[in-house]
């Protein structure tokens, strides 16, 4: 069974939803966000019992964001802060909007082209 979209998500499934991974490519890359937790105040996950982190859907938007500001934009991280800061940037214009959807979609063809040739070749 899937989470509800408004559910809050671990940081486990954030690194997921925001296809996270190491330098090599390997495992998924939790550090990543907790050192934009750390760089940006717009970043405030629930944080439970275990020290364990919950995000809502306006945290994992602003990761989106930032993410990609960082990397399809190759912004720097005082850059971001910059845009973040701005107060007419928060709600985020429908061409970024647009970029970032397209920037998913994007992803998620190159993994299904991967897969079918994957299975082209057993």
């Amino acid at each position: 069974m899937n989470k509800s979209v408004s559910a809050y998500k671990t940081i486990g499934e954030v690194v997921k939803i925001l296809d996270l991974k190491t330098k090599k490519g390997s495992s998924l890359s939790t550090h990543t966000i907790r050192y934009w937790e750390k760089e940006f105040k717009q970043l405030k996950p629930k944080i439970l019992n275990g020290r364990r982190r919950y995000y809502d859907e306006k945290n994992i938007n602003t990761l989106k964001k930032i993410q990609f500001l960082l990397k399809e934009k190759g912004m720097t991280i005082k850059g971001v802060k910059r845009v973040l800061n701005n107060e007419k940037f928060l709600k985020l214009d429908e061409t970024l909007n647009s970029s970032i959807r397209t920037a998913n979609i994007k992803n998620k063809l190159t993994k299904i082209s991967n897969i079918i040739k994957d299975l082209k070749d057993i």
